[in-house]
């Protein structure tokens, strides 16, 4: 929001202060600063002249007239300029030799086309006043000659630009803005809205609202007669520029001058094309509109139209349409100002991507009680500049709206900023933002009390410390005590907050499931992985790649109403797409060595599933069949850990080559996360998606699954780009925080020393090495302390078909040094069992 100074003083008083002290004050307010623009302040030297005689030169390509310009000086000026806009006897601005325009532009006497031009002719644009014009600024005839034209015209001015958060819709406005400022500064607020309409004889053009939840006020005044050839005095098309507006036409330029004034969107329609009654209501199947900007918009069935007998003739509160647009002929105007659905505006505006100055502000909550003010303001307005004649009465279409009430406790807001408010302070504060004491508003000198307010904020007392409010019409984002609390704080200055340590609460720490995770996610950094971070969105798209099955249960996924990416509108079921891509990203910037994991929730919603979660209402607890039907609506969010590896995992070097990350290190990670729950998975082949049918386990934790790991399947790893034989695992941490583990003990240590035995088996190829190791780890008993896979072999001497397994066995006892005689008997008995469940031998044997 651009507001103008010179604008903003006329309904505020304002005391002698620069522009950077305004804009601090109202940043402390909670109207962020942008920037502050200056306009005229180094223009000099520009008076007003008329001019006497024009010669237009021959012989060039474009016309060029000598003018000889009376300036209030001994001589008339000679003059040389391009503009043919002029004519003899009518006043321009001149600048004289030693002028200086903006931007630093100086003016000096030269000859040119063969002449002596002794100074300059001004348009707008050269003045600063906009940013392009056709010709000359022509002034009245009555101007004096020889004024100083930048005091004439009040072309010193400062802007400043100002960041309005979407709760405070009402600073949209040079009303809204004045009104912090009177705040800020503790001084008279004038209301620009405090107009008096005439008592309405009757309805000027007939119209109604015909969906109530769109629309509930809807107001429209006539003019007659009006010139459409007026332009717009050279005030208002300055203000409007400097506000970041383009002047167009009188007509359009009073309904955007009003809406900078009041905050409230207007919007002018040609009369002559309307045909019938004007009904507010919902879009119907298959309708369509083109607008001003000459784009024809299939209208959605939740849009916000704006009708007559020929169909839709405007997007309500966003855009209107070409067919009733204000041309060179329209001598009769409908004014309309209403005040429409803000969610209904936002949504209809982001649908079509049509973003208008008047959505933007319906969408931020309007003044319900506006629309009468504003409407008689534009009429009169149009009247005034154009010609027109107001026709008596006025339309006026309304549903009723209860108004809000909010009960606070006087001391509220002071126990919210954790200091003291006395009550009268709180009452000044809520006068300030449009409230009065009942009965007490004269006394007082509240400023929300004028007839343009409508329901302006009251205060009632109750007994000795409550207050009833209701919030002022103008700020529909007041709802509830904190709201009125924030505005007590907001105008007493946070600035003034003490600053208090608050007392920490008693608590019990991380819960064990965060100790855990925070385990897990130290010991996968020490291991080399690195944390990342993903939005938890999918799609379809995602699932292709992966190369799940149709029937794959990971394809039913929660979708969201409104995403951020069409690309992306599900909740991700798996972990996988979003490491994937970050891994992509990694390799692509060259680093081709890379190990990252990431822990979060996924979102498995059950197939029975209801599609839409029921809303419930504020009023009353929930009953326990409605919490039910929530429940079963949300999808199960367990918290997952998944990682993945491309490249060396362990890096070359001078010290030789390094190992490339292959499915055993997927398996690994998964074996540091579950020892962190203090579980020893069970590692068995499997065939998954998306991993390769054969370099993929499945991880147990006793008899439940909890996660897999290993290769990915090349079609993946072609579908996202990724590095050859990319390797990822995925575990479910829910469901080892749900293992029977118990409280994790520190181990004994025995001192009496090892005994080591190693033992080599022969089994088939295909053998797993998982069942191995559990019958051997299950056959050695108590005394064993430690098993090790050290070698694997697979060659000539253990026979085709074949692999030799190596194992170090370390037996240790708590009580005894042990006998090579009992840990030859618990090696054998270890060996015996593995033969029996797997087939194994030992080595030549």
């Amino acid at each position: 929001m651009k507001v103008s100074l010179s604008w903003l003083r006329e309904y505020v008083d304002l005391p002698a202060v620069t522009a950077h002290e305004i804009a601090e004050k109202l940043t402390a307010a909670g109207l962020k600063l942008e920037s502050v623009i200056s306009y005229g302040h180094d223009i000099k030297n520009v008076v007003v002249g008329e001019v006497l005689s024009i010669e237009t030169l021959e012989g060039f390509k474009k016309p060029i007239r000598h003018c000889q310009v009376e300036v209030g000086e001994a001589a008339p000026r000679e003059i040389v300029c391009g503009a043919t806009n002029f004519e003899a006897g009518d006043r321009v601005p001149v600048a004289l030799p030693g002028a200086v325009l903006p931007g630093g532009f100086e003016i000096a006497s030269r000859k040119t086309y063969g002449r002596l031009s002794d100074g300059m002719i001004c348009s707008e644009a050269e003045l600063g006043v906009a940013e392009s014009s056709p010709g000359i600024l022509v002034l009245p005839g009555d101007t004096p000659i020889g004024a100083d034209v930048v005091e004439l015209l009040g072309l010193r001015d400062d802007v400043i630009e100002l960041e309005i958060t979407p709760d405070i819709g009402y600073a949209l406005s040079i009303r809204g803005v004045a009104r912090e400022a009177a705040a800020a500064f503790d001084s008279a607020f004038i209301d620009p809205a405090d107009v008096s309409p005439p008592v309405a004889s009757g309805p000027a053009y007939p119209a109604s609202i015909a969906d109530p939840s769109a629309c509930d006020r809807f107001v429209l005044r006539e003019i007659r007669g009006f010139d459409p050839s007026a332009s717009s005095p050279l005030w208002m098309r300055a203000r409007l520029s400097r506000a970041g507006m383009r002047p167009v036409s009188l007509a359009v330029d009073v309904t955007n001058y009003v809406m900078l004034e009041l905050g409230q969107p207007l919007h002018a329609f040609d009369a002559a094309r309307l045909t019938g009654e004007i009904v507010v209501r919902r879009a119907e199947p298959g309708e369509t509109l083109e607008t001003l900007d000459h784009v024809v918009r299939k209208l959605h069935p939740d849009d916000i139209l704006i009708t007559d007998g020929s169909g839709v003739i405007s997007m309500a509160g966003t855009m209107g349409g070409l067919h009733t647009e204000i041309s060179d002929a329209s001598t009769d105007i409908v004014i309309e100002a209403a005040h429409f659905s803000a969610s209904g505006i936002a949504r209809m505006s982001r649908r079509h991507n049509l973003v208008s100055e008047a959505s933007k502000r319906f969408e931020r909550g309007v003044d319900r009680e506006l629309p009468l003010y504003a409407s008689w303001r534009a009429a009169r307005l149009l009247a005034e500049l154009g010609g027109g004649t107001i026709q008596p009465g006025v339309t006026h279409a309304e549903v009723e709206v209860e108004p809000l009430r909010v009960t606070i406790p006087s001391g509220y807001p002071g126990r919210v900023a954790g200091t003291v408010y006395d009550r009268e302070t709180v009452i000044h504060r809520l006068e300030q933002v449009g409230c009065a004491v009942e009965g007490a508003a004269d006394e007082t000198g509240g400023t929300g009390g004028t007839a343009a307010d409508g329901i302006a904020a009251k205060l009632t007392v109750v007994g000795d410390d409550m207050l009833v409010v209701t919030p002022p019409s103008w700020r529909p984002d007041l709802t509830d005590p904190n709201d009125l609390a924030e505005e007590v704080i907001r105008l007493e200055g946070y600035e003034n907050l003490p600053s208090i340590l608050p007392a920490a609460p008693a608590g019990a720490g991380l819960t064990e499931s965060q100790r855990l995770r925070r385990r897990v996610g130290r010991s996968l950094a020490a291991a080399g992985y690195v944390e990342t971070l993903s939005y938890p969105f999918s799609g379809e798209r995602d699932f292709d790649n992966l190369q799940l099955p149709a029937d794959d249960a990971r394809r039913l996924a929660v979708r969201l109403a409104n995403p951020l990416s069409e690309d992306e509108p599900l909740m991700r079921t798996t972990l996988l797409p979003g490491l994937l891509k970050t891994l992509v990203r990694n390799v692509g910037r060259g680093f081709g060595d890379v190990a990252l994991f990431e822990a979060g929730l996924v979102y498995r919603p059950s197939p029975d599933a209801p599609a839409v979660a029921p809303v419930l209402g504020v009023d009353r607890r929930p009953s326990p069949e409605e919490l039910a039907s929530i429940e079963s609506a949300l999808p199960a969010q367990p918290l997952r850990v998944g990682v993945v590896l491309a490249g060396e995992f362990e890096p070359s070097g001078w010290w030789g080559k390094g190992r490339e990350a292959d499915w055993a290190d997927a398996v690994e990670a998964a074996r540091v996360v579950a020892a962190e729950a203090g579980v020893t998975l069970d590692v068995r082949a499997d065939r998954h998606e998306p991993w390769h049918p054969g370099r993929c386990a499945a991880l147990y934790a006793g008899d439940v699954l909890v996660g897999h790991a290993g290769e990915l399947h090349p079609r993946v790893v072609e579908a996202y780009g990724l590095p050859p034989r990319t390797c990822a695992m995925e575990l479910e941490l829910t469901r080892l925080e749900q293992s029977p583990v118990g409280r994790p003990q520190a181990p004994a240590i025995s001192g009496y020393p090892v005994a080591s035995q190693d033992v080599a088996l022969i089994v088939d190829a295909a053998t797993p090495v998982a069942p191995v190791e559990a019958a051997l780890r299950e056959g050695a008993g108590e005394l064993l302390e430690s098993i090790r896979l050290f070698d694997v072999y697979a060659g000539a001497q253990v026979g085709e078909g074949k692999k030799s397994l190596a194992y170090s066995l370390r037996f240790r006892a708590a009580d005894r040094t042990l006998t090579v005689e009992e840990t030859t008997a618990a090696r054998d008995a270890a060996v015996a069992l593995a033969t029996e469940r797997t087939g194994a031998r030992l080595r030549g044997a």
